[in-house]
């Protein structure tokens, strides 16, 4: 990723990255970003004005509670289950089987 490209724009890069059928957290595109800025990564994603192309609803919080979503958080569950994710409660079943992790910076 170039440098001078925005804080966004390089969350957006990493979204592209992930797989149908897996999510994210927060703070693992932090971490892979190298810094400790979940919250500003969330502040990108409610930013996201291409939901088809950036798949923002493919990240959760790291507790695998679904979290917030710019079409809702019911249209956000339908699209996960549609990609065969298991969602229980507002909350991902089996985190670690549905996660993605990025190679490390």
């Amino acid at each position: 990723m170039q440098k001078n490209t925005s804080f966004n724009e390089r969350c957006y890069q990493l979204l592209k990255l992930i797989p149908e059928g897996k999510v994210t957290t927060y703070s693992e595109i932090a971490r892979a970003l190298n810094t400790t800025a979940s919250r500003a990564v969330g502040s990108a994603m409610a930013k996201n004005t291409n939901l088809i192309t950036i798949p923002c609803h493919r990240v959760v919080r790291k507790d695998g509670v679904i979290g917030e979503y710019a079409s809702g958080t019911k249209k956000k569950i339908e699209l996960l289950t549609a990609e065969g994710i298991e969602i229980d409660n507002g909350k991902i079943k089996n985190l670690n089987h549905f996660m993605y992790f990025f190679k490390k910076p």
